[in-house]
């Protein structure tokens, strides 16, 4: 005999029943933003597309080259003083050009002074050569001698330099004296980049938004990193630096977060209670605040040793103030 069809509200009850529902996956978020954002910087074009791109740049240059030589010969021929008002505002432009030309190969001047320097207290410190770790603290004060937010530390560096007989110990003395606020201005703006990165991959659901929004905070916070401790690069200048910090981060494998250091930065396991997408915010301002301290340790004059390294943990901890909850 058959059984009788059941109501149509208990199948849907059925349906509905959580206790049915798959289990929802316990996979820790990856960071999507930001491993978009490293590819992104580590692309290279072949030999090939390279030779078109600089083909074409000569082409469109000389093409402009040659119309503005026939505006300003035509405009002369018809009136001298239109012509010679195109004239000038031609060799502005050109000017112009040139200053930008100057001052993107000046950023590349100050960030190799800053990677010569950093080489050299390495040197000095693994030979305990006190003249050049001398030469390394004369090379420091040089660098920022016309900036008020060191004179404190140039002051009390000068008055302890002469009684400091070892070579490791001068460049430990120079490290705390004149790179210690230098510091914590660069800890201030890597938090706020991962704050802002976080944020807005938590709570902007648009495509490819956190994508941007990673770039361009990377990209400022490597910039202004470099200008604190005296790099001041230029737009190609940071582009080269971002390309090298992500370098640095892909080849050594550092673009991934265990399972330890989210629940130290989020709180003991919050990520599980939260949302995937609030998970993906502070993973990716996590990875921003990784990159942030890879940009310190690429723009410091000195390799970190008297002074301690930034934790990422605790940098998150700080930027996420307000963001995740620590019950």
């Amino acid at each position: 005999m058959s059984r009788p069809p059941k109501p149509f509200l208990e199948e849907m009850e059925e349906a509905l029943d959580p206790s049915l529902a798959p289990p929802v996956p316990d996979a820790l978020p990856e960071g999507q933003a930001m491993q978009a954002v490293a590819a992104l910087s580590q692309r290279r074009g072949t030999a090939l597309t390279r030779f078109a791109v600089w083909a074409f740049g000569a082409l469109f240059t000389f093409a402009l080259s040659v119309a503005a030589y026939d505006f300003v010969t035509g405009l002369l021929a018809r009136n001298v003083v239109l012509g010679w008002a195109a004239f000038a505002l031609v060799v502005v432009a050109v000017a112009a050009a040139l200053v930008l030309a100057l001052r993107e190969w000046g950023a590349f001047l100050r960030l190799g002074r800053l990677d010569g320097l950093r080489a050299r207290a390495v040197e000095a410190r693994a030979t305990s050569d006190l003249k050049e770790a001398r030469r390394v603290v004369a090379g420091l004060v040089s660098l920022y001698g016309a900036r008020g937010d060191t004179a404190w530390g140039r002051a009390r560096l000068a008055e302890r330099e002469a009684e400091v007989m070892d070579a490791d110990a001068l460049l430990a003395l120079a490290e705390r004296e004149l790179l210690a606020t230098l510091d914590a201005e660069a800890r201030l703006v890597i938090e706020a980049a991962a704050r802002q990165v976080a944020t807005v991959t938590a709570l902007v659901p648009l495509a490819l938004a956190d994508v941007a929004t990673a770039a361009v905070a990377n990209l400022r916070m490597i910039r202004r990193i470099a200008e604190i401790y005296g790099g001041r690069s230029g737009s190609f200048g940071s582009l080269k630096l971002l390309r090298r910090v992500f370098g640095s981060l892909v080849a050594a494998g550092a673009l991934a977060l265990t399972d330890d250091m989210i629940g130290s930065v989020a709180g003991g396991g919050v990520l599980s209670k939260l949302s995937r997408r609030f998970g993906e915010g502070v993973v990716n301002g996590a990875l921003t605040a990784r990159v942030g301290v890879a940009a310190m340790e690429l723009c410091r004059p000195m390799p970190f040793a008297a002074l301690e390294r930034p934790a990422v943990s605790s940098l998150v901890s700080r930027a996420l103030t307000g963001l995740v909850s620590r019950g």
